[in-house]
């Protein structure tokens, strides 16, 4: 065989590991970005369906202004960290979100004549809809950015990762055990 045939067929083979390797995490990259929007969406849903909640709530319990208030400022500090696009600083306000959240589902539970209201029934079963639509959501986009983040830090997609500039992403982890927990809506 001649050298340059030799040297040519080194040449493809090494051209189409690189054209691979790159499609590849262009692909992660992209499934990662995808996950991400499903975080979003659900997110916005839970922050649309909360108002609703707690004006019904409102009717219910006016003297709990506080309660109402930490809800509606958790609200608004989550849809604005939600402007940020950061998964760890969405993840701090919607910790803080889901523990006000939790104190209003207390207050909930207080006023019997509340829970029988079906427009409350159907808020509190949306907005556990939408929790375990988020949790869904959570895992999906962190196993992809468990997939892509692996695929750069292996052998030598690393070195093609680095001249192309792909970066690492960002779990969207849960800080306290705590707030792992869905919050929990109880009828009595």
């Amino acid at each position: 065989m001649d050298i340059s045939i030799v040297l040519i067929v080194i040449v493809v083979i090494l051209a189409l590991f690189l054209i691979t390797t790159y499609n590849r995490l262009v692909t992660l990259r992209q499934r990662v970005k995808e996950a991400w929007s499903d975080i979003d969406i659900q997110l916005k849903r839970r922050h649309d369906l909360i108002p609703n909640l707690v004006e019904t709530v409102k009717g219910y319990a006016a003297h709990e202004a506080g309660t109402f208030q930490a809800v509606t400022n958790a609200r608004a500090q989550a849809v604005a960290a939600g402007a940020t696009g950061s998964p760890q600083q969405m993840a701090q306000a919607e910790n803080i979100l889901s523990g006000t959240l939790r104190s209003l589902f207390a207050v909930a539970e207080a006023y019997p004549q509340l829970q029988a209201v079906q427009e409350f029934k159907d808020l509190s079963e949306n907005l556990t809809a939408t929790e375990d639509k988020i949790a869904f959501a959570r895992r999906f986009y962190n196993g992809n950015v468990r997939d892509y983040n692996t695929a750069l830090q292996t052998f030598p997609t690393n070195i093609l990762a680095g001249m192309f500039g792909f970066k690492a992403e960002q779990y969207f982890e849960l800080a306290d055990q705590a707030d792992r927990e869905v919050p929990q809506v109880k009828f009595n």
